[in-house]
């Protein structure tokens, strides 16, 4: 049989906030990759391990799970007063497709990171000791985001003693701004935080029925729902969610009821091709609970209990784009996030998720009688886990 090599293109692995990515350089591709299309996404798929009837993703970087089938692709910025475009596939573990249509807000944290490892960077901003400000295009949804990277002697600052929920290990604190984080949308409210113009919108779910849900594209197109409408608690863990096909089938009807009230599809069938937005989460006032570490959630220290699903499971913590949307979505009195907080306006909200607590701040006014959030902002974490190679075989892409 004849010897065909294996490709190697340079990478690095990363965790950022509670996923973890494979991270490109756009110039470190090959040529057909460089561009979006097919090769680009056959490459990406073939480096996590995708499309994997076993769900597995055992002869590829992915970790079965939407928290770790993802790739990241920078380069530097076309953009005026920006370090770097950050691209974010999700890729979809069983099924044959990469998701382009949202970011990824926990690896965001890496990406700016990521663009001071790589070199995107001026090093006289990198080589100052304190904190280096990453300015970065994220090109999916045509939004800055500002990474609060801390440095010393030129290089990323990684250890620390930073506590985020979900992950095991503290590290440095990475502070994460999201400037104008409102979706641009593509419905007939495209550019418009609540894409209906309600607060509030009923569905019409089939199995479920009438069901009253907020609709909003802060952070990443959302559709929040009450727990205790679909037979939940808000306290819900992975195991009570994630094993139940008929739950998860119903769940999947109501974000695709969702989606087509904010003009994200056209028909339901395109919903099995953008599983990645919108996303689908429920809340409930505050009650303790018992985290998937064990850990002990008090109800008196959060404000909302808010459970989310990613890629058709539950999450095992919370998306940061999703945090954003909670954040936003609870600063706005009449929301059904705001209405399970307690009501009124706030800018700060502390949530318990599956893995414990976080703590967004979102600011939102009214202008001319529209919702508009001007930032959001949020702590994480991040840190190369390998840097090197990733291979390929021939013929792959």
């Amino acid at each position: 049989m004849k010897h065909i090599p294996q490709i190697k293109i340079p990478a690095t692995y990363m965790r950022g906030g509670t996923s973890k990515g494979v991270f490109f350089r756009l110039e470190d591709l090959p040529e057909a990759a460089r561009v979006p299309g097919v090769a680009r996404d056959r490459l990406l798929q073939r480096v996590i391990g995708s499309p994997d009837p076993y769900a597995k993703q055992t002869d590829g970087m992915g970790g079965a799970t939407s928290s770790t089938s993802k790739c990241v692709i920078l380069s530097p910025s076309s953009r005026p007063d920006h370090d770097v475009d950050y691209l974010y596939g999700q890729v979809a573990i069983e099924e044959d497709f990469v998701d382009w249509s949202g970011n990824c807000g926990n690896l965001s944290t890496a990406a700016g990171a990521f663009a001071i490892h790589a070199g995107y960077v001026d090093p006289a901003r990198a080589d100052a000791n304190g904190i280096c400000t990453v300015r970065i295009w994220q090109a999916n949804i045509g939004k800055t985001i500002l990474a609060h990277v801390p440095v010393a002697d030129g290089a990323v600052v990684e250890a620390g003693d930073f506590e985020l929920d979900g992950v095991t290990f503290p590290a440095a604190e990475i502070v994460l701004e999201f400037l104008d984080p409102s979706d641009e949308g593509e419905g007939e409210g495209g550019g418009a935080l609540f894409p209906t113009g309600n607060l509030i919108d009923v569905l019409d779910v089939p199995g479920v029925g009438a069901l009253p849900a907020t609709l909003i594209t802060a952070g990443i197109p959302t559709v929040f729902v009450n727990a205790q409408d679909i037979g939940f608690a808000g306290t819900e863990l992975q195991p009570a969610v994630n094993g139940d096909k008929a739950l998860l089938a119903r769940l999947e009807d109501i974000r695709v009821a969702g989606a087509l009230a904010m003009g994200l599809i056209r028909t339901a069938e395109e919903a099995a091709t953008r599983q990645h937005t919108p996303k689908i989460a429920w809340v409930a006032p505050p009650q303790d609970y018992l985290s998937s570490a064990g850990k002990p959630i008090a109800a008196g220290d959060i404000d909302v209990n808010v459970r989310a699903m990613s890629m058709g499971k539950l999450h095992h913590a919370m998306m940061g784009t999703a945090s954003v949307a909670i954040a936003t979505a609870a600063a706005i009195p009449g929301t059904l996030v705001n209405q399970a907080a307690g009501g009124g306006a706030r800018e700060v909200v502390r949530f318990g998720h599956p893995s414990g607590t976080l703590r967004v701040g979102a600011q939102a006014r009214q202008v001319d009688g529209q919702w508009t959030v001007t930032r959001a902002v949020m702590s994480r974490s991040a840190r190369i886990l390998m840097e090197g190679w990733v291979r390929v075989p021939q013929g792959s892409f």
